[in-house]
């Protein structure tokens, strides 16, 4: 199987666009998953034939329908946690951090100081674009320093997905310039420029205790998950649980810091900012990328 990217062959407004049929695709088996519907039903509720669905599928996460719905559903959720009593105990002891994440994408970051970050980024020019990605619409943010942020909006929801990001810094100067974040979201989908010798640079804004539950998401790798209280332990407390939840649903790098490799404790899909049918689908997403490898 070959690990999905989304280079010449594959043009993300074209899996931009085949990621409204994936959604309605997934959102329907969220609803009857039960029942471990037909293709034939899937493919009826998102609007294709079988045949559209499957080829869709194939293209672009290099999976059957039945393969993705799999990984997608609460069981495939628990039975990625049951692998490993604590996933990131294991990631710590490999090292997988850095060049060190195999199969994932490659990143260097920093933050800014505590002081940047109370006076809500003031002075700081943040440019925004909108571009198409396997998942929907991508809102990339940049600053001189790199990727700061990174959301996802269904058709129509655009000004509100800017506006969520941008009273997250509401002090910054932020333009519209599409030219300076296409380079950075074209690559993060690409899965062909995830190298470690020519890293994404990112950086972090958030409060101390923010960056840190952010920095132990980069250690969850692809294909595992974690629970809120497996990250507890190894930045606080285990008994911070709630915390981490709040600092995790505050992460403003969709995918790239991958939260949505936290699970429930009983391996449940919990909350997901930006909506638990697109956490669903990125997970089958990198199921099929790791799959291919």
């Amino acid at each position: 199987m070959l690990a999905p990217n989304f280079d010449q062959a594959y043009p993300l407004h074209i899996a931009s666009a085949d990621y409204e049929v994936v959604r309605r695709a997934v959102e329907f088996v969220n609803r009857n998953f039960r029942d471990q519907p037909e293709v034939e039903l899937i493919a009826r509720a998102a609007g294709v034939t079988p045949r559209t669905l499957t080829d869709l599928f194939r293209r672009w996460c290099g999976l059957t329908p039945k393969d993705f719905l799999q990984a997608v559903t609460l069981d495939a959720a628990r039975r990625v946690l049951s692998e490993s009593d604590n996933v990131l105990d294991a990631a710590y002891e490999l090292g997988l951090s850095g060049p060190g994440r195999l199969h994932d994408l490659f990143v260097v970051h920093e933050s800014l100081s505590p002081g940047e970050w109370k006076t809500g980024a003031a002075g700081l020019v943040i440019r925004w674009g909108f571009h198409p990605s396997p998942f929907g619409t991508a809102l990339a943010m940049v600053s001189p320093r790199g990727l700061c942020g990174l959301a996802f909006a269904d058709e129509g929801e655009e000004d509100a997905a800017l506006a969520d990001m941008r009273k997250r810094w509401p002090n910054a100067l932020y333009v519209e310039d599409p030219i300076a974040t296409g380079p950075y979201a074209a690559r993060i989908f690409d899965t062909t420029t995830w190298r470690p010798d020519d890293p994404l640079r990112i950086v972090f804004i958030g409060t101390d205790f923010e960056v840190r539950v952010w920095e132990t998401l980069m250690r969850i790798p692809m294909g595992k998950a974690t629970t809120y209280s497996d990250i507890a332990g190894h930045v606080c407390s285990p008994k911070a649980a709630r915390a981490v939840g709040a600092a995790v649903g505050k992460n403003p790098m969709s995918f790239v810091v991958p939260c949505h490799r936290v699970l429930g404790k009983n391996g449940d899909l919990t909350g997901y900012h930006w909506g638990l049918t697109r956490k669903r689908a990125i997970l089958g997403w990198e199921a099929g990328c790791v799959g291919g490898i």
